[in-house]
């Protein structure tokens, strides 16, 4: 049976043990958004001629996923910038998730869509997952195994916990798990993806890429 996530945001490594971060767009008031890869960051942004959807709700396009210093982060929204900042200013993951969740608190449109965010440190295998919603600030860290991924909507699976993961996750390379989470494994039950981005660890840097569904 299939079910709308909304956005979604994933973590955790690839089967041979790179770290991988994804986001995917699911979406049924604005589909005509794609994920833009330019200067080694990833944008959700209008597809051509559909700009006028900004006018609409501003919330709809942001940098989705950046990186630094074996961080990759993925997100829904604005909150990419404020997290990736702190971190880059020495900041703990998990501190400047809680941090600038709480800041930015969750999006004031009419279905108060609540904030996600997912990342992981190559260095480490940590993965952390974030949510600010309406009623609840979480943020969870857990220990990434192979071929496996953790991932956070804004709806439904709206909270870090043991239960929302997929550990058949067998996506190699960036390209691979854009795919994956449009319609492989677990995320195939989830309705109306629109567009996905993904950074995957090589060795020594992150390997990113979009795909449109």
């Amino acid at each position: 049976m299939s079910i709308y996530l909304g956005r979604i945001v994933a973590a955790g490594l690839t089967r041979d043990g790179k770290a991988v971060a994804a986001y995917r767009v699911s979406s049924r008031s604005f589909p005509n958004r794609t994920a833009n890869l330019k200067d080694n960051q990833i944008s959700i942004i209008p597809r051509p001629g559909c700009e006028g959807d900004l006018a609409k709700n501003p919330y709809i396009a942001y940098n989705c996923v950046r990186l630094c210093n074996g961080v990759a982060l993925a997100t829904n929204g604005s909150q990419t910038d404020p997290i990736i900042e702190k971190i880059i200013s020495g900041m703990s993951v998990r501190d400047a998730f809680a941090l600038s969740l709480l800041a930015m608190d969750y999006e004031k449109d009419h279905l108060d869509t609540p904030r996600i965010a997912a990342a992981v440190d190559a260095n480490t295998g940590i993965t952390t997952l974030g949510i600010i919603r309406k009623d609840a600030l979480l943020v969870r860290q857990f220990v990434a195994k192979p071929g496996e991924i953790r991932f956070v909507s804004t709806y439904e699976m709206n909270r870090p916990c043991d239960e929302n993961f997929d550990d058949g996750f067998d996506a190699l390379t960036a390209q691979e798990s854009c795919e994956y989470v449009i319609r492989g494994g677990r995320f195939a039950e989830f309705e109306h993806p629109v567009t996905a981005a993904a950074a995957v660890w090589n060795g020594s840097a992150y390997d990113l890429a979009a795909q449109d569904a």
